[in-house]
């Protein structure tokens, strides 16, 4: 598929190949197809199924078929079994063959960071791991063998997820305090792409200004700080995703504003990495993270609170850490606009990201409540 997007009305070979898609998946009947692809309709029917796929997949329920939506189609065809498995760097399979096996491994009690259908390095050592418990070749790959051996053994661990209690007790080894800590801060978008435009701001400046005042506050508290990209720059998701990988940060923070045809529409929201239909296909920790930043921010400014929301987006789900995406407020929204613009406003939430990051290391006896806590009080 192109980089064409398809939605209603459209048209042609690639909307039968959609539609195929989605009777296959279940989550559309069968339509009576025409003689020829090219006369295939993107019909009423075809929008619900790709908005119904969407919503349970943790995409932009929108109805348009992009890129991102094609290829999730595509990686849930696959079924445990039906190919291969290996880690290949730079061309990560990706599945819900992977996202089988990968609840499988944690249901055995293997160390996984999190279930997202993406066959990682954390993946293949998972997948080594069992092969030298059940005995067969440790190579890190999952064929016939290792299939056979995995359906064979039964669960170890219940009652839980298995997953969040790793997540917390990395959180404790890794200390209370900020100096040390890695942070990537990527502002959204960037050089030609200016995301969303509208009363007199676009939201690669806004993004990259909040970026900057984040960056050197949590310089001035001893955290190493990376940027994603420079004022000239726009990397894609996936690359943006490496590059906080290659860093080993501890958590990322992808910074963005919104927009929306009806004026009205307004508040600020934190997304995280997992899917609504599925609990155990999320980041636990960051889902938490993501909450605290959403509550420091609507606690320090009067943005409505639009509340946090789990997604599969490509940055979220590709980074190895915890990572949150903050959409502050609407541009298409005077008053937000108003505030977005205020160089005061960003400072206060500023001041809120970096005192989220604090709060996700400080222990319950050492935590404070929201809103409360200042900066000055991290640099001591």
């Amino acid at each position: 598929m192109n980089e064409h997007q398809y939605g209603l009305g459209d048209r042609g070979p690639a909307v039968a190949e959609i539609r195929a898609k989605l009777v296959q998946l279940g989550v559309l009947l069968a339509p009576e197809l025409p003689d020829d692809p090219a006369d295939a309709l993107f019909d009423e029917a075809t929008d619900q199924a790709v908005r119904h796929f969407q919503q349970q997949r943790g995409l932009t329920a929108n109805g348009l078929v992009d890129r991102m939506t094609y290829l999730t189609l595509d990686e849930a065809r696959w079924r445990l079994g039906d190919r291969l498995l290996s880690y290949q760097a730079g061309h990560l399979l990706a599945g819900d063959d992977v996202l089988a096996l990968q609840r499988r491994l944690l249901e055995l009690g293997f160390n996984l960071r999190r279930v997202d259908g993406v066959y990682g390095p954390g993946t293949e050592r998972a997948v080594r791991e069992f092969q030298r418990s059940v005995g067969v070749p440790a190579d890190g790959s999952c064929g016939p063998a290792t299939f056979k051996s995995l359906t064979r053994l039964s669960p170890k661990v219940t009652g839980g997820r298995a997953d969040s209690l790793r997540d917390a007790e990395r959180v404790h080894e890794a200390g209370p305090r900020l100096p040390g800590k890695i942070v990537v801060i990527d502002p959204g978008h960037g050089d030609a792409d200016r995301g969303c435009c509208s009363n007199g701001l676009c939201e690669a400046d806004v993004a990259f200004d909040l970026a900057s005042r984040i960056e050197g506050r949590l310089a001035a508290t001893g955290v190493r700080v990376f940027l994603t990209r420079g004022r000239d720059s726009c990397p894609d998701d996936v690359s943006r995703a490496r590059f906080a990988n290659e860093t080993d940060a501890d958590v990322v923070v992808s910074l963005h504003v919104d927009e929306h045809p009806n004026e009205i529409a307004s508040g600020v929201a934190t997304y995280y990495y997992g899917t609504a239909a599925d609990p155990l296909r999320s980041s636990s920790l960051g889902e938490r993270f993501a909450g605290l930043v959403q509550r420091e921010i609507v606690a320090r400014t009067d943005l409505v609170d639009c509340r946090t929301h789990p997604k599969t987006w490509e940055l979220l789900r590709y980074t190895r850490m915890p990572a949150v995406r903050v959409e502050l407020g609407y541009v298409s929204n005077h008053g937000d606009a108003l505030r977005i613009a205020d160089p005061g406003f960003r400072d206060v939430v500023a001041e809120a990201i970096v005192v989220a990051i604090q709060r996700v290391y400080l222990p319950p006896d050492m935590d404070a409540p929201t809103g409360v806590l200042k900066l000055g009080e991290l640099i001591r």
